[in-house]
């Protein structure tokens, strides 16, 4: 009887893995794309291309520290092991080289490589697959244009089974559908052109989007705010004025903020100094109106009521002697600075929103915006976090989010060892 029940188990389990084969290799298969035109590679052509990288921040990714530009290598944790960016010059071997425009355009439209394989998200094709074909065409032959670099991509170190191509179908049949954009009517050219470079080439709600357990954005515009995976920061809300939302903002202070990282209403620091500085500031005075734009122009959305739990007196006294000897003298004795290279903490964003985790990395790593023509010089902040132990800082930041009026709720050693 037992034997039985193992043959019939047995059996089952080769019609599953039959059945799971046939599903792989067929969602593997080249996907069928509409050939593009044949498209003349002008100069003209290539620098549009070299903008819209540009706008992508694609050699923030494809580039590896000290490494040739574009050329891949970069290591990207994420909470399922390390992707690998792959090689984008022309190298025939092992880069894009052998790669035509339709290659590309099914890679970035479809998530999916010239040898079918599908790519990992990590990836943001599912934000990418906004982007029109004739800017596609447009980026491979800027990428064509570059130097070839032999430098083999190297292999994903993922664990089981997020390895596998299998893992990677069913992670698309549940979240990923290569919609283009669709221009909205009702409003402007210029909302609209906001709108494609934010949710398309931005890909801004790869980090400004809350993920689910499998790392899935919603398909539908979301800037609701996330945990950016593996870096210790959070990507505020651009939906709430109460984290990062300018929908009350003056459109050139918006405008400012994209261009210079830094304004008369904030300052960029960690990640998005970086998209700053890649990225941004290098869009001309057009594209950085559309997009301030349309970032005004999202819906407010409130967040949900926080926890306003305070620290015990004994932490708060520890967390003012830490102020008064540490910050004091950039921030104001009652948080409030007079000079406006530095910010005053009272009513801070950063500081009073729900979520610690920016400015107890801040506060740990240090934070400077980014070096741009319109702010050559940016004013930064020193880290503390090796002089100041898990419990000092966690006193330090419970008691800035609780004095001046600020309510925000306590920081606990547990919440900095996580940042750290």
């Amino acid at each position: 009887m037992n034997k039985r029940r193992l043959l019939i188990a047995a059996g089952v389990l080769l019609v599953l893995l039959g059945a799971a084969t046939l599903w792989v290799n067929r969602a593997t298969t080249l996907l069928p794309i509409e050939p593009g035109p044949a498209v003349p590679v002008t100069a003209e052509l290539v620098e549009r291309g070299a903008y819209l990288a540009r706008a992508g921040n694609c050699a923030a990714c494809h580039t590896e520290r000290g490494g040739a530009a574009y050329a891949g290598g970069l290591g990207i944790a994420t909470p399922f092991g390390t992707v690998y960016a792959s090689n984008l010059t022309p190298d025939a071997d092992t880069g894009i080289g052998r790669w035509n425009a339709d290659d590309f355009w099914r890679a970035l439209h479809h998530g999916q490589s010239r040898d079918g394989r599908l790519l990992y998200p990590a990836f943001p094709y599912p934000d990418y697959a906004r982007v029109t074909r004739e800017d596609s065409d447009a980026l491979h032959a800027y990428l064509m244009s570059l130097p070839p670099v032999r430098a083999p991509n190297r292999v994903h170190d993922l664990r089981f089974p997020y390895g596998t191509q299998t893992a990677l179908v069913a992670w698309r049949t549940l979240f990923f559908s290569p919609e283009p954009f669709r221009p909205d009517n009702t409003q402007s050219a210029e909302w609209n052109r906001g709108a494609y470079l934010t949710l398309g080439l931005g890909h801004c709600m790869a980090c400004h989007a809350p993920r689910n357990a499998l790392g899935a954005t919603a398909n539908e515009p979301d800037f609701s705010g996330g945990q950016i995976p593996m870096q210790g920061w959070y990507a505020p809300s651009l939906a709430s004025p109460q984290e990062a939302g300018v929908q009350d903002w003056p459109l050139a202070e918006v405008v400012r903020l994209l261009r210079d990282g830094h304004s008369a209403r904030g300052a960029t620091l960690g990640p998005m100094a970086d998209v700053v500085a890649g990225s941004t500031r290098h869009l001309d005075e057009a594209d950085l109106n559309a997009m301030a734009t349309y970032l005004k122009s999202l819906p407010v959305v409130a967040p949900a009521a926080p926890d306003t739990e305070r620290a015990e007196p004994q932490v708060l006294v520890l967390g003012q002697r830490l102020y008064e000897a540490k910050c004091a003298q950039c921030h104001g004795e009652n948080g409030t600075s007079a000079a406006p290279e530095f910010p005053s903490l009272a009513g801070h964003r950063t500081v009073t929103m729900a979520s610690s985790a920016n400015l107890v990395r801040v506060i740990v790593s240090g934070g400077f915006p980014p070096s741009t023509p319109g702010n050559p010089r940016p004013y930064g902040m020193p880290p503390f976090g090796q002089e100041l132990s898990n419990a000092e800082i966690a006193a330090l930041a419970s008691y800035v989010r609780g004095a001046w009026g600020n309510t925000a709720s306590r920081v606990l050693p547990l919440d900095v060892q996580k940042v750290r």
